[in-house]
């Protein structure tokens, strides 16, 4: 991995199109996810795109898309196809796969195949999309997988705007993104590196004792303006967690331009800030 001249690591970037036009969510839930985060740009940038918008900022991109065709019932888009055009933007894009949970022993064989055939660096998990608790043990070969693979896992947590302000919200269950669950699995996979994607509310506080409890959990601040950051977390981030959180953006429905621009006036310590943003990235990647 080069990232020779890079500032930062955002390490949630959202792939919602590859590059035969097929979206990896219907539109009824692209367009309520924007509504909720009140985001009026391109929706679904293509990888080409995304390298271009990240190289202009000399900011790496970690990016995904969610396999959640048993929770949703809508076909997704190729991980492999995001890992391969990911190695044409290497000097600022880092692969993650996605393989939905649902799939079994075939889940874990597609996981190796992206690892050890496509490259990717992680895996990305959204419990709640994907319609699964993470803490079922029917799950843990794929987890084992991961962590014989030494790639980390990162899991949505807390609410979710996919879905958000529709009728049942399409069905999509809050309580599977809820951090507890990944206790587990951070204790029956010690060497397994988790992330925990987001500010988790309403469980805020878990994610922050679990992070602080299990040395393999990790929290990134994606999905929310920092300026709405619970103050716990922020306090939290600025010493306990300072080495366990990471810069995650969410977009394309946050900006890293909008989510900088936010931090910038957080009251973040001045050699914390360089941890979140790049160096505790760093470590969760197996760079540093």
């Amino acid at each position: 991995m080069d990232l020779v001249g890079i500032e930062a690591i955002d390490v949630h970037v959202h792939v919602e199109q590859d590059g035969h036009g097929c979206l990896a969510l219907d539109q009824e839930l692209l367009d309520a996810s924007a509504k909720y985060f009140h985001a009026d740009q391109d929706r679904t940038p293509t990888i080409t795109s995304i390298a271009e918008h990240y190289r202009a900022r000399r900011i790496a991109a970690v990016v995904f898309t969610v396999d959640a065709p048993a929770g949703t019932g809508h076909p997704p888009i190729s991980s492999e196809e995001i890992a391969d055009q990911a190695a044409e933007h290497a000097d600022v894009l880092i692969p993650f796969g996605s393989v939905d949970p649902h799939a079994g022993k075939a889940a874990v064989t597609r996981a190796r195949r992206l690892v050890t055939e496509h490259g990717v660096r992680g895996f990305k998990f959204h419990p709640s999309l994907q319609a699964f608790e993470p803490n079922d043990v029917r799950y843990y070969p794929l987890y084992e997988a991961l962590q014989e693979l030494q790639v980390p896992a990162l899991f949505h947590t807390g609410q979710t705007g996919i879905g958000a302000g529709l009728p049942g919200g399409r069905g999509i269950k809050l309580r599977y993104s809820a951090p507890m669950l990944l206790d587990d699995v951070a204790a029956d996979f010690p060497h397994l590196t988790i992330v925990m994607a987001h500010p988790s509310v309403p469980w805020q506080d878990e994610a922050i004792s679990i992070a602080t409890h299990k040395s393999n959990v990790y929290i990134d601040l994606s999905g929310w303006s920092p300026k709405y950051f619970p103050p716990q977390l922020v306090r939290a981030a600025n010493g306990l967690l300072k080495r366990k959180v990471l810069f995650g953006s969410d977009f394309p429905v946050i900006t890293p331009d909008r989510w900088l621009a936010d931090f910038a006036k957080l009251e973040i310590k001045d050699e914390v800030r360089p941890l979140i943003l790049k160096d505790n990235a760093l470590k969760v990647l197996g760079v540093a």
